[in-house]
Parts: C-alpha cells; sequence; structure tokens
C-alpha cells in the first residue's frame, strides 16, 4: 500500500509555498498522506499544515530550528520508518537539495530528483541537461525519495482537517553547527512567489543599469528582480536575484528579460514563465527563440518609452 509522507519546509515561522505545491504533487499518487513538520518555532504552520494533510506529525524539538541537515535527516528517516512511507516527499528547494540526499541514503532508497511530472507511482518525468530533455526515471526501490519542482505543479486544496500528533524525536549528534544566516531583506516579492518577474543581463552594462532600468519597471510592476548568472558573478546585484540552474527557478505570469542573452543555463530556470518577453539588440540572441514577444532595441531606449506607456 502506498503512504505518502510529505517534509514541510518553514520559513520565518511561516509555511513555505513549496510545501503546498509537493503537497499537491504527492496527490496525483492514490494513498493516505502524512505530514511532517520540524522545530519548535514551527507551531503556526504546524497548525496550518494540518488542514492538508490526514495526519500531521510536529517534531516540536528546539534542536531542529536551525535547518541542518545532518539531524533533519535523522529525523525524516526515522519518522519515515516508523510511518512506513513508502513515497517521501520534498520540494527541490535549497533546502531539499540538501536533506533529501541523505534521507535516500539513510533508507537505503532510489531518488527522483527535481520532478516536474508524475506519471505513476514509480515513474516520474525530470529536466535533464539544463531543460533540453526531458527524461522519464523510474524508481524501482521500496522507498522512493522525491524532490519536487515548486513551479510545475499546483496547490494542494485545504479543508482536509487532519490531526496533529507531537513526536519526542532524539535529532543525535551532529558534526554540523549553524553559524549565520545571511538573510536578504526586501521590500519586493520574492522571486518564487512573484506574478511578474523583471530579470537583467550584461546587455545592462552595470550596476546602474538595474537603477535605472530594471528597478523602476518592477516598481511599476509590483515585481520581483532577477538576473544572469554572469551578472551575479560580476557583483552588479546579489546572488540572491539569480535565476537559472545554479540559481532560482520561476515560472511566473509574466517575466520580462531586459538585456539578457537567454544562454541555456539562464532559460533553463525560466522558460516554464506563461508569458516572455524579451529586449535585446541583438536579433540572434537565444533569449528570442523562447520569448512569447521580443523587442529588438536597446533597453535603455525601450523600457523608458514602456514605463511611460504603462
Amino acid at each position: 500500500m502506498t503512504k505518502h509522507l510529505i517534509i514541510a519546509e518553514v520559513q520565518d515561522g511561516k509555511l513555505h509555498n513549496s510545501t503546498l505545491t509537493t503537497l499537491g504533487a504527492a496527490s496525483k499518487i492514490e494513498g493516505p498522506i502524512t505530514a511532517l513538520i520540524m522545530g519548535a518555532s514551527s507551531n503556526e504552520a504546524a497548525t496550518v499544515l494540518k488542514d492538508y494533510a490526514a495526519k500531521t506529525i510536529f517534531v516540536n524539538s528546539s534542536a531542529l530550528n536551525d535547518r541542518l541537515a545532518q539531524p533533519y535527516a535523522k529525523v525524516i528517516a526515522e519518522v519515515a520508518t516508523q510511518e512506513g512511507a513508502t513515497h517521501v516527499w520534498h520540494g527541490a528547494t535549497v533546502a531539499g537539495k540538501d536533506i533529501m540526499p541523505r534521507v535516500a541514503a539513510r533508507l537505503d532508497a532510489g531518488m527522483a530528483s527535481d520532478i516536474q511530472e508524475v506519471i505513476d507511482g514509480s515513474t516520474f518525468k525530470r529536466p535533464m541537461w539544463a531543460g533540453n530533455i526531458i527524461g522519464t526515471v523510474e524508481v524501482t526501490s521500496p522507498i522512493k525519495v522525491i524532490t519536487v519542482r515548486p513551479t510545475e505543479f499546483d496547490k494542494a486544496v485545504g479543508g482536509v482537517g487532519g490531526e496533529l500528533v507531537e513526536a519526542n524525536i532524539d535529532a543525535g549528534d551532529s558534526s554540523m553547527r549553524f553559524v549565520s544566516f545571511d538573510a536578504v531583506k526586501s521590500d519586493r516579492p520574492a522571486l518564487g512567489d512573484a506574478r511578474v518577474v523583471i530579470s537583467g543581463g550584461r546587455g545592462l552594462k552595470g550596476p546602474e543599469g538595474f537603477k535605472e532600468i530594471v528597478e523602476p519597471l518592477a516598481d511599476k510592476l509590483s515585481a520581483a528582480i532577477g538576473a544572469s548568472r554572469a551578472v551575479c558573478d560580476a557583483g552588479w546585484v546579489p546572488n540572491d536575484w539569480q535565476v537559472g540552474q545554479t540559481g532560482k527557478v520561476v515560472a511566473p505570469e509574466l517575466y520580462i528579460a531586459v538585456g539578457l542573452s537567454g544562454a541555456i543555463q539562464h532559460v533553463a530556470g525560466m522558460k516554464g514563465s506563461k508569458c516572455i518577453v524579451a529586449i535585446n539588440t541583438d536579433e540572434e540572441a537565444p533569449i528570442f527563440q523562447v520569448a512569447d514577444y521580443g523587442i529588438v532595441a536597446d533597453a535603455f531606449k525601450a523600457v523608458p518609452e514602456l514605463l511611460e506607456k504603462i
């Protein structure tokens, strides 16, 4: 019998959106859903989560407040064993990519990572080669560990009203220790949650280009700001803004690429967007191959005109 265990991700005491899309992915396979949430600071999120799962296990331990992969993996593996889970799920976020391979190793389980489609209980589709190939992966082990690309699934529908159970599970000894977390504070929407994303590339010629061109447009459209890897590596903008295979994967309703050539690595992180607009002086730029609308023009002229029209 299929039994699902969903690992909840908590950020600033609130349930991360990726948890709801992971629940949505798991619901495509029949079987009871149990959710696991950890950390003494997760009380509020645990109350919300029980509305989406038949059973929510809350490990109320301060030892799990700081998200360290070793103690998290130990607790997840123990709960999965106790619950007889056949499928252990997490969003393909930074946390999921850090923790879940360790969980798979502890459970001697096969793993399908960053999936974008569920075919059946053991078969999934996932992007490979920077999204140029969509591979079909079959996991044949009795226990399956799966991470879910949050942008590819709808959020689960609440109203389940399941039970909330507190559990006391030892996090064990760890060779890791939490030092600090350097969060990027911003009044703008988070990249992964924004309805509109404005991204800039090397065509903006420097950090001043972002201030002159991208930020005013983002302010006007209440958008998040993204960037190419080259721009982040050059120190023009924070690394937290990077969109792409080694950055964040986004799928907003509107994605505007300004001065961005459209390298494979970048396109892998944004081609799921509902509508893509590209502004570039080079009509041969690869970004135009994935764009719904393309403007061959100097961004320093086109964007101010666009702002005026808006």
